[in-house]
C-alpha cells in the first residue's frame, strides 16, 4: 500500500479467549464471563453465546435465561492483564509506533513498512503461535478506516480497505457504525431523516449545521466519508478517559447500577493501565429516562489508575446522587490524566 498506512488490531472476544486457553475443553461451547452475585452482569461472551442474544453488560440472570446451557465463568482480570501484556509485547516487537488503547486493541502505524499486509499476516500468526489467541485486523489509510475494517468480519477477520472502498462497503450501514457517532447523535440524525452513512455524507451541510452547529456538522460528515488524519502516537494527548453504556431498558435498581458501574470501572482501569496513565479526578455520568444528564466528580490528592482506587469513589458518587428516576445511561470517567512514573509491573502489582 502506498502512502499512509494504519492497522487496527482487535483481539477477538478477549476475556473469553483467554479463559479458553486454560480451559480448552470449553471451545465451541457458549461461554460467558460474568460475576457470580445475584446482581452481576456479563463482562463478555463467546461468539457461540452471542448467537443466543447474550451481550456485554447484560444482567447475568438474563444471560442465564437466554442461554441456560451456557458455561459461566467468574472474571479473572489479573489473568487478562497478563495475557494483554504478552500480546502487546509481540506487537511492539514487530512495529515501531504502537498506540495501545485498551487491553485488547491497538493502532499500528505501518507507514513506510515494507509489505504491510504481509507483515500483519505474520504478526497475526505470531500472536496465535505464542499466545493461542486470535485477533482481527483492519488496514487502511487512517485510524478510522482501520478501526471499522477490523470490526467488519470478526472473528479472525483481516480486511484491507481504501477510503473509497470503505465508503462503498459501508454506505448503507447505520451512522452509529463509525466511532465518534454515539447513540444520542444517531437519534438526532434520525430526526432529520438521516439513517445511513451515505445519507449523512450527502445531506446539505447547512441543514446539518442548523441542528448540530457548523463545527460538529462538519466533523460528522468527515466521519461519514471516512476522512481522518489523526496520527498514531504512543503519547496519546488525552486529558480524560471514560467508559459508558446506554441500556436497552431503563434501570431503576441501585444495586444493579452499582454492579454495572463496577464492570465499567474495570474496563476503564484496564485501559488506563495498558496506556500507563492515571488521573486525579474521578467522575460519573448518569442520564435519566427523561433524557436529563447529571455528572458528579471528585478530585483526589494523588493520581490513580486501578479499579481498587477508582471504584470506591465512583460507587460513592453514584450512591450520593441516588438517581431519582430510572437510568438510561451510566458512565465513569478519570480526568486530569498524566503518564505514570511507574512501569507496568509496579502498577499491575497493585491489583494482583
Amino acid at each position: 500500500m502506498a502512502g499512509r498506512c494504519v492497522a487496527h488490531l482487535d483481539m477477538d472476544a478477549f476475556y473469553v479467549s483467554v479463559e479458553l486457553r486454560r480451559r480448552p475443553e470449553l471451545r465451541g461451547r457458549p461461554v460467558i464471563v460474568a460475576g457470580t452475585g445475584p446482581r452481576s452482569v456479563v463482562t463478555t461472551a463467546s461468539y457461540e453465546a452471542r448467537r443466543f442474544g447474550v451481550g456485554s453488560a447484560m444482567p447475568a440472570a438474563r444471560a442465564r435465561r437466554l442461554c441456560p446451557q451456557g458455561v459461566f465463568l467468574a472474571p479473572d482480570f489479573a489473568y487478562y492483564r497478563e495475557a494483554s501484556r504478552q500480546v502487546m509485547a509481540i506487537v511492539r516487537a514487530a512495529v515501531d509506533v504502537v498506540e495501545v488503547v485498551g487491553l485488547d486493541e491497538a493502532y499500528l502505524d505501518l507507514t513506510g513498512v515494507p509489505g504491510p499486509v504481509a507483515a500483519m499476516r505474520r504478526l497475526v500468526a505470531e500472536i496465535e503461535r505464542a499466545t493461542a489467541l486470535g485477533c482481527s485486523i483492519g488496514i487502511g489509510p487512517s485510524r478510522l478506516v482501520a478501526k471499522v475494517a477490523s470490526d467488519a468480519e470478526k472473528p479472525r477477520g483481516f480486511v484491507v480497505l481504501s477510503r473509497e472502498q470503505a465508503c462503498r462497503r459501508f454506505a448503507e450501514a447505520p451512522c452509529g457504525l463509525v466511532p465518534g457517532i454515539g447513540p444520542k447523535t444517531v437519534e438526532r440524525l434520525r430526526g432529520l431523516g438521516v439513517e445511513t452513512l451515505s445519507a449523512l455524507g450527502a445531506v446539505p451541510a447547512t441543514r446539518l449545521a442548523e441542528r448540530f452547529g457548523p463545527r460538529h456538522a462538519a466533523e460528522l460528515q468527515r466521519r461519514a466519508r471516512f476522512e481522518d488524519d489523526s496520527p498514531v502516537t504512543e503519547e496519546r494527548k488525552v486529558v480524560s478517559e471514560s467508559r459508558e453504556l446506554t441500556f436497552d431498558e431503563d434501570i431503576r435498581d441501585l444495586e444493579r447500577l452499582e454492579a454495572i458501574l463496577g464492570q465499567l470501572v474495570d474496563r476503564l482501569c484496564d485501559g488506563l493501565i495498558a496506556q500507563r496513565r492515571r488521573g486525579r479526578t474521578i467522575g460519573i455520568k448518569v442520564r435519566l429516562d427523561d433524557f436529563s444528564t447529571h455528572t458528579r466528580a471528585r478530585t483526589l490528592a494523588d493520581a490513580v489508575a486501578t479499579a481498587d482506587r477508582v471504584g470506591p469513589v465512583a460507587q460513592d458518587l453514584l450512591r450520593r446522587f441516588a438517581p431519582p428516576r430510572p437510568v438510561r445511561l451510566l458512565g465513569v470517567r478519570v480526568a486530569g490524566l498524566e503518564l505514570s512514573d511507574r512501569d507496568d509491573d509496579e502498577q499491575l502489582q497493585l491489583v494482583l
